[in-house]
């Protein structure tokens, strides 16, 4: 069922009910009809299939890291039709998500986004990295697939968390780039780990993947931790006057693999420049 949308208030309503949706006296309850039949991605079996599997799971094979899925869930979005998967697991007690667009589940070649949350790039348009703009990127990308996973991570500043991330923050203020910061900090460059990222794909039975990252590191953690990865897709956004030393940091450090070319959009913002 194709999902058209208004302008204005979003209003979803089925392909061909425009009319009865504008005119329904109770629009609530047709919003209901529409979530209770619509069938979004992963169908109705297979979610019933990897609820069940989660609530039996004891993780006996791997019991230092054990992930469940907790509940799916319709999620239209700006981006196109998306479930929501919420997790649980036992190593950090975080709740990671997935956000899946068509069916993934048994599927190979599974475009797939390993985001790390960004609270001041995802949620307030921070212009000191591109998070932000890899995460809509990568959605409205997956949005017009056959199928994709945007893994939402709650690995906040590469791992150190939200507050030594403002500290780093206050580290490049003093003129350290990105990698000198952690490290004052005590911290390694990228604190990241994706063995919950992987747990998370093989919870969703998905078989292999093509992973959407500039970041090669990404790519062997998931192979190292038991996921086949098949191909690489880039993420390459064009960088703006605050970012673009952070993005050459992690191209000349990290290893990103980056084709940086200056945006001109924001040029003649008036702010002085700083880096993520």
């Amino acid at each position: 069922m194709k999902t058209e949308y208004l302008e204005g208030p979003l209003l979803l309503y089925p392909e061909g009910k425009r009319e009865n949706t504008l005119l329904e006296s109770n629009p609530q309850k047709e919003l209901y009809r529409f979530f209770a039949s619509a069938l979004m991605g992963i169908p109705k079996s297979a979610v019933e299939q990897l609820l069940k599997e989660s609530e039996d799971h004891s993780c006996r094979d791997a019991p230092e890291i054990c992930v469940k899925v907790k509940a799916i869930a319709n999620l239209p979005t700006l981006y196109g039709d998306y479930q929501a998967v919420a997790f649980w697991n036992n190593f950090d007690k975080k709740e990671h998500a997935a956000f899946v667009h068509g069916n993934i589940f048994e599927k190979e070649d599974v475009p797939v986004r390993l985001h790390s949350e960004c609270l001041t790039g995802d949620a307030i348009g921070s212009l000191r990295c591109d998070c932000r703009e890899q995460l809509v990127e990568s959605l409205a990308r997956i949005g017009k697939m056959d199928r994709g996973i945007v893994l939402y991570l709650r690995q906040e500043g590469r791992g150190i968390g939200f507050v030594n991330k403002i500290r780093a923050y206050q580290l490049q203020d003093a003129g350290f780039d990105t990698v000198q910061a952690n490290e004052k900090l005590g911290f390694r460059p990228d604190e990241r780990d994706y063995d919950i990222a992987a747990h998370m794909l093989m919870s969703l039975h998905v078989k292999s993947v093509k992973l959407l990252t500039n970041n090669p590191d990404k790519l062997k953690d998931l192979q190292l931790h038991g996921i086949n990865v098949v191909a690489r897709i880039p993420v390459v956004m064009p960088p703006n006057q605050f970012d673009k030393f952070y993005l050459e940091t992690k191209q000349k450090k990290l290893g990103h693999i980056l084709d940086i070319e200056q945006r001109d959009d924001l040029a003649a913002y008036p702010h002085t420049h700083n880096s993520d």
